[in-house]
């Protein structure tokens, strides 16, 4: 499915038949598949509001802010819709329950001795790691 849409030019429309169902997609990111009953503008509808409440709660996302931190996103995909039901359409609902996970989250985290996990000084320490190790079979 995600083949289908990558090769699309991006002039064309969000919405492409496949296999009995229709995909909505925006931006190349989010893409969903709707029976042939259903109203792709709504689904499309949907897309955006995710983006938006993604965009609200990140600051401007990326791709870099989805992958490294997938969890939030489901999260907040999973108080939009659930059971492919529109769930909650209002935005500050979700980003208020978001934030409520995260404090909770940080409380809990606090209580374990783990305080604030760093992923940056994670990923530099495994990088530097990794340069030391190839440093050792070049010697």
């Amino acid at each position: 499915m995600s083949k289908i849409v990558l090769q699309r030019r991006p002039k064309d429309c969000n919405f492409v038949e496949y296999q009995g169902s229709k995909i909505v997609y925006r931006n190349l990111y989010f893409i969903a598949s709707v029976s042939q009953d259903e109203n792709e503008l709504l689904m499309l509808e949907v897309i955006h509001r995710y983006v938006e409440i993604l965009d609200k709660y990140f600051g401007n996302v990326c791709e870099l802010d989805l992958i490294f931190n997938f969890q939030k996103a489901y999260f907040i995909l999973n108080e939009l819709v659930m059971s492919g039901e529109l769930q909650e359409s209002s935005k500050k609902a979700i980003l208020r329950v978001t934030m409520q996970q995260d404090e909770i989250e940080q409380f809990e985290n606090s209580e374990r001795g783990w305080g604030e996990l760093n992923l940056d000084g994670v990923a530099k320490s495994a990088i530097l790691s990794v340069k030391e190790f190839k440093q050792s079979f070049t010697r």
